[in-house]
């Protein structure tokens, strides 16, 4: 079948309008193994194929990608680089954007590869043409160029011939063709960057790191929370956080923070700047975090008494975040007072808020109630216990109700808070004396999709795997949720029949 299909190719090389043959080669080829291709690499003359993409024919370019997408796959990256090079650049410029597609997709599988690589890093006109792909209109063609450009930079070389040659003039080039394109280079430089203290070096050198910090510190409203996601993507890496440290950038960050209250359009950079310092606390140590910084931690609790829910959901899913984990508890808990009033607006959001919004209040509560069992000492217990507390007259009755509703992921995120609590011994004796709650964990008919059942089977494996859950719930109970357990979260129990005499 190989064969049959080269030979179609052969004839559509000689064809003057080959639409026939390529739409029969396009059938072939869809049944042909790739391993049958592999064997017959050698004898695959693509050159033919590419010349046709130049003709403005739409079918015929469709066409010739779709074959071509299949046949590249059966050559070898160094073999498409070295024998397809010049097809490669025309590609690049070609006016349709799934010829560029295509192209880039080459470009991956050569970069991807360490032998393949050297020879792309030896064509600076290949190079040139995919940076200017970074400029185009189409997000998926910058995406690629953007990907493989990233994966040039991983060696040394690939450094070198980015930043100390002319692509570096390239690329501040394409970044004046306008707003979007400049966000585009400077994603790809924060990508670079977060790979090791040596490529966020050569960023810095070019000046283009600079001239984000100096974007995200200006007057601009809007292109300040454009650049703190990217800032909060290289502060992801530990030499990220020291540049920007050294640098005065979160210091910087802060001052903008304290400043807006009086600037009237904070409210389009406050949520990004907030979840910056909420990332910067979890991945280093929120006491520091919070103690060097304490403007962060009044303005997200400003911000869950605001009245835009935009505003609340970053203040709650930041919180979660900083509640995560126990230093970060015990940071909330020192604030006394102040973080009770704010677990009772959080209370009163989950319960009346819009379902995204509750959900979000149900993620954080779960991740500031959760305590590993190895973590479960006589205070940080009062404490979680004292919370939950402080949420509404009946917490366990508001997540119960929450649970009943008719939005699976509402119903998830509930039950998502009580697997929280499952394994601390109040929250156990709280079930137990609440009226039909262990009828309710036990209840499979509750759950109707694969989702909340995955959910339900979490709650009864953190209640039965707890070492208090025994003792509490008693020996019967404890033995319903080894079965559930055993019994598998999608279990169904079998109806029984009874023969009547005489039925058919």
């Amino acid at each position: 079948m190989a064969a049959q299909a080269l030979a179609l190719l052969r004839e559509v090389s000689r064809l003057e309008a080959p639409l026939e043959e390529l739409r029969a080669l396009q059938s072939l080829l869809q049944s042909v193994p790739l391993s049958e291709l592999r064997e017959q690499a050698a004898e695959l003359r693509l050159g033919p194929l590419f010349s046709l993409l130049n003709e403005n024919h739409r079918e015929q370019t469709t066409l010739c990608v779709s074959i071509l997408e299949r046949l590249l796959q059966a050559l070898e990256p160094v073999h498409v680089a070295r024998n397809l090079r010049v097809d490669l650049q025309r590609g690049l410029t070609h006016p349709n954007d799934s010829v560029k597609i295509l192209t880039l997709s080459q470009v991956g599988r050569i970069v991807e590869n360490s032998d393949a690589v050297t020879e792309i890093l030896n064509n600076a006109e290949l190079l040139k043409q995919i940076v200017y792909c970074i400029g185009g209109e189409n997000l998926s063609v910058a995406k690629t160029a953007i990907k493989s450009l990233s994966r040039i930079s991983l060696t040394q070389a690939g450094l070198e011939a980015l930043f100390e040659s002319n692509l570096l003039d390239d690329l501040k080039s394409v970044m004046k063709t306008n707003d979007i394109v400049r966000y585009r280079v400077y994603e790809l430089i924060v990508e670079i960057s977060s790979v090791s203290p040596e490529s966020l070096n050569y960023c810095t050198t070019s000046g283009l790191v600079t001239q984000l910090l100096r974007e995200l510190t200006g007057e601009d409203v809007l292109v300040r929370a454009t650049c703190i996601e990217m800032v909060t993507s290289l502060a992801y890496t530990h030499h990220g956080r020291q540049y920007l440290a050294q640098e005065g950038v979160i210091d910087q960050i802060s001052n903008i923070i304290v400043g807006a209250d009086a600037d009237p359009f904070s409210s389009f950079y406050l949520p990004g700047f907030v979840k910056f310092f909420g990332n910067l606390a979890i991945m280093d140590s929120p006491q520091q975090i919070c103690e060097r910084y304490p403007i962060f931690v009044e303005k997200v609790f400003e911000m869950t008494e605001s009245q835009d829910p935009t505003m609340i959901g970053i203040a709650v899913d930041t919180i979660g975040i900083l509640g995560s984990s126990v230093e970060g508890k015990q940071v909330l808990q020192k604030t006394g007072t102040r973080f009770e009033r704010l677990l009772m607006r959080i209370g009163y959001q989950a319960k009346n808020a819009s379902t995204e919004l509750k959900i979000r209040c149900l993620d954080a509560l779960s991740s500031l109630f959760y305590l590993p069992p190895e973590q479960q000492t006589d205070d940080l217990l009062r404490m979680t216990e004292s919370w939950f507390s402080s949420l509404s007259r009946d917490p366990l009755e508001l997540f119960r109700s929450i649970s009943n509703q008719p939005f699976s992921e509402l119903h998830c995120a509930a039950l998502k808070v009580f697997t929280a609590i499952a394994n601390q011994p109040w929250a156990q004796k709280l079930m137990f004396n609440s009226p039909g709650f262990v009828e309710y964990v036990m209840d499979r008919s509750v759950e109707h999709d694969k989702a909340s059942k995955d959910a339900k089977y979490e709650l009864v494996k953190a209640l039965a795997n707890s070492k208090t859950i025994a003792e509490i719930f008693g020996n019967p109970n404890y033995l319903r949720l080894r079965t559930y357990l055993s019994e598998g979260p999608y279990y169904v129990k079998p109806i029984s029949t009874t023969a009547v005499e005489g039925a058919e």
